[in-house]
């Protein structure tokens, strides 16, 4: 995933090239946070060293692996592994905001990952953490909350560090060892007095976003369940495109501001894996013509973890077996006589221009229509274009379609949980 950021940063236009100069202290106003991709010239974590674009396609969808192992093992019910002294974190996300923590506030810039509760970030002292970590001691509304805290039994594999609560989880290949504490979190212009969070002790291996992650999801511990009063468990996001020239888009907190116009899907409940924004996606059409995919493909059932997710860290969508072969036979079949070839995991590329005009995900209720740029990843010359989607790989995960951010970006994805929806409307991310 760390070469992913590499290959982003290549594959399609600099913006610094291009002689933009972006704005990357534009002020947070209300409940509405920018959203910047990592590889944005305002990311501290955009890559310095560029490869070929052969290169690093064929690293994309490998390397996207990081965030499947993390699916899989919610899909399964795991939440750990041991943790053990290991190398510095090097991970960094897809999509990062930023964040204050403490008073006075000091920031860092987390992950947005809708599929996870808990909010974790490094804390002084962290082994094999990065160099950027959230200083304790400066903090004078920082506490540390005891194994008897309420909160204590909302954390996976909880533990007595003394008489501070504690916990490890797993995030991808990568573990954690984290105290449970509470401390003011600002979000834009809102600050959070008492929000619990992990404060990582000891991690390993190389998943972990350098800075920490807030959870978006809708299990224990996650932003809407701290902050029921101030954001009702409404909120939507906004992915901005690889190719827009400055990479940042937003994250709108509470019901307000929201778009009025606005299809919706229901979201289905899964209790044994209560973080993930499950839907109930029905079919797929490539161009004008629905795919004959066997209604199995889609099934939504709670006691295998299979079904459809709505993902934010997942880079490219994966289908089901059956479901990936007959939308990539169908897409194919489009082209015509075409030469097709592979590049790395991707199996359907083609340097002549591609005919196909849209792919539409049929959800209950609504669709969500996508343009080249949401469905074909192309070289930086243009001479090469791929089906930016994949089969689920042969594990446990293999029962799990993940709608990912390369098909949503320039989409305004909504999600009420309270009404139990989700919805998506086209918009210019940037």
């Amino acid at each position: 995933m760390g070469k992913l950021l590499i290959s982003l940063a290549i594959l399609f236009f600099s913006s610094v090239a291009l002689g933009f100069t972006p704005n990357c202290n534009i002020p947070e106003q209300g409940s509405t946070i920018q959203v910047i991709h990592v590889n944005s010239p305002c990311s501290p974590f955009r890559s310095k060293t560029p490869l070929s674009w052969e290169d690093t396609v064929l690293q994309m969808q490998s390397e996207d692996k990081e965030r499947l192992i993390y699916l899989s093992n919610l899909v399964a019910g795991r939440s750990i592994v041991p943790v053990a002294s290991g190398r510095q974190i090097t991970q960094n996300p897809t999509y990062i905001l930023r964040a204050k923590i403490g008073t006075p506030p000091q920031t860092l810039l987390m992950a947005l990952d809708t599929s996870s509760d808990a909010a974790w970030i490094p804390c002084s002292g962290c082994a094999g953490c990065g160099p950027t970590a959230f200083d304790t001691a400066k903090s004078t509304s920082f506490k540390n909350l005891s194994c008897g805290a309420a909160q204590c039994k909302q954390v996976p594999n909880p533990s007595c560090v003394g008489t501070t609560c504690g916990f490890n989880l797993t995030y991808g290949s990568s573990s954690i060892a984290a105290n449970l504490v509470q401390d003011t979190v600002t979000l834009a212009t809102d600050p959070i007095p008492g929000y619990t969070f992990g404060c990582i002790q000891k991690a390993t291996g190389s998943s972990v976003p350098a800075q920490g992650l807030l959870g978006l999801g809708r299990g224990p511990l996650s932003l809407w369940s701290q902050t029921q009063n101030l954001y009702k468990a409404t909120f939507s996001y906004c992915l901005p495109s690889y190719k827009s020239p400055n990479f940042s888009g937003s994250l709108r907190l509470g019901p307000n501001s929201q778009p009025i116009r606005i299809k919706y899907t229901q979201l289905l409940k899964n209790p044994r894996r209560s973080s993930l924004y499950y839907v109930n996606l029905v079919g797929i059409k490539v161009g004008k013509g629905l795919v004959k995919i066997p209604p199995n493909a889609f099934a939504h059932d709670p006691n295998t973890g299979s079904g459809t997710v709505i993902d934010s860290g997942t880079v490219f969508t994966r289908l089901v077996q059956p479901a990936y072969i007959a939308v990539r036979d169908a897409f194919r079949r489009r082209m015509g006589n075409a030469v097709v070839s592979s590049l790395g995991g991707f199996d359907t590329c083609y340097t002549v221009p591609v005919t196909v005009p849209s792919i539409t995900f049929l959800f209950s209720g609504m669709n969500m229509s996508l343009a080249q740029d949401n469905f074909l990843i192309r070289s930086a010359v243009g001479t090469t274009s791929c089906l930016a989607m994949a089969a689920a790989p042969d594990n446990v995960n293999s029962v799990l379609n993940v709608i990912a951010n390369f098909q949503q970006q320039n989409h305004r994805i909504l999600i009420d949980v309270p009404n139990s929806k989700l919805g998506v409307a086209r918009e210019t991310c940037t």
